[in-house]
């Protein structure tokens, strides 16, 4: 195994685990919340990832028990946003890799955190883990694949539920409904991932390559086509005073006084 931090920020690193790249985000003090900083180091973290021959899956984790809070509102806040234009949120949500990519969850993942996950081809996640597009609460919505990929990956009429209440989805009643392939006890979903992995790894690099592409291009509507559609619709609210309120309330722990507008 060999190790490599990233050269951008000391919040993510990446580890080799036999044609496995292990990727942490290591801010376990703000619950792996996503800066910008953040943002380009994952952005990294995905191109050696893709570029690299000799890596055949990605694996990617948070440090600390928790897999990611999404978003830093008080970065936010403060106009730091954590969207690559081009590749979305945390460098991955619009990114079309590769490389097939696992997601492992333990504790939260929150808003973005939820749509770190869902642009991931599987999901690995503790029993106790939680998932959550929290954004309506906040005066946002989840436009990074919240709203495009959720009701593809569970009975719509339950997505709709989760996106206009911000109610948490448990890692359990999410295995029941297919979102996440399989459940650990708490502390090993990393081990369980890397394992899936190596599967998967140990297969030819063309098959594993034809695979991801075919079912990533399943239809003429795809990903990118639903980005525009949603953009269309959603970057009002993005642009809205209740946004920016949002934010600040949250900074100030305080709650949130809608306008409307």
């Amino acid at each position: 195994m060999t190790t490599k931090p990233t050269t951008d920020a000391p919040t993510v690193h990446t580890e080799e685990h036999d044609g496995v790249l292990v990727i942490t985000i290591d801010r376990p003090r703000v619950r792996n919340a996503i800066d910008g900083a953040t943002a380009r180091a994952l952005a990294d973290a995905f191109d050696q990832l893709d570029t690299h021959d000799d890596l055949m899956v990605g694996v990617l984790t948070g440090a600390g028990g928790t897999f990611s809070a999404g978003m830093d509102l008080k970065a936010f806040a403060k106009g730091d946003t954590p969207v690559i234009p081009g590749r979305g949120f945390a460098g991955l949500t619009r990114t079309q890799l590769r490389t097939p990519l696992i997601a492992a969850v333990e504790g939260w993942a929150l808003g973005g955190g939820t749509e770190m996950a869902l642009a991931c081809d599987l999901i690995v996640a503790a029993e106790d883990a939680t998932f959550g597009l929290t954004e309506v609460a906040f005066g946002l919505v989840p436009p990074e694949g919240g709203i495009v990929r959720l009701p593809e990956r569970i009975p719509r009429n339950i997505a709709v539920e989760i996106l206009l209440t911000g109610d948490p989805l448990p890692a359990e009643r999410a295995h029941q409904l297919g979102l996440v392939n399989h459940l650990t006890p708490p502390g090993e979903t990393l081990t369980k991932a890397v394992d899936v992995a190596r599967r998967i790894a140990r297969n030819a690099p063309l098959s594993i390559a034809a695979v991801k592409r075919v079912v990533n291009e399943r239809t003429a509507y795809g990903d990118q086509d639903a980005f525009r559609q949603q953009d269309h619709l959603v970057a009002p609210v993005l642009a809205s005073h209740d946004a920016q309120e949002g934010a600040h309330a949250f900074a100030e722990k305080r709650p949130p006084h809608w306008e409307g507008r």
